[in-house]
């Protein structure tokens, strides 16, 4: 589809936003190597992500208002998106601002990129004897 989230905040979605900006083609976690390394293209693509993931997230604290917002698959693996998501977010919250802060946390699904398909195999019905 276009236009969905899940084009621009996935690991394809940051791949083809790198490959938009440089013409080349990297893996989502070869640009957040680089990013961290300082390559300045690889770092304004995790900078874009974060903000479109604090802007998509900032909505969902605007409908929901969840304690807490878990992130799971292979981007959650992004230790930066921790401290920086949330830091984005609070100029899209409604109710953010110095007498409200957003009280929402962003954190890592316990078992990792993993926890989908975890939670998943706990649906798998037991063998009948």
């Amino acid at each position: 589809r276009q236009g969905c989230i899940e084009r621009f905040l996935s690991g394809p979605g940051m791949q083809a936003d790198y490959e938009r900006a440089t013409g080349r083609v990297r893996q989502p976690a070869e640009i957040v190597t680089d990013a961290e390394a300082g390559d300045p293209a690889a770092r304004d693509t995790l900078v874009r992500y974060q903000q479109r993931m604090a802007r998509a997230l900032a909505s969902v604290v605007n409908i929901l208002d969840p304690d807490v917002i878990v992130l799971g698959g292979g981007m959650s693996n992004v230790a930066s998106l921790y401290e920086h998501v949330p830091a984005l977010w609070a100029p899209f919250v409604f109710a953010a601002g110095d007498a409200a802060p957003v009280g929402t946390r962003l954190v890592r699904a316990r078992h990792g990129d993993a926890s989908g398909v975890r939670g998943a195999a706990w649906l798998w019905p037991a063998e009948s004897p």
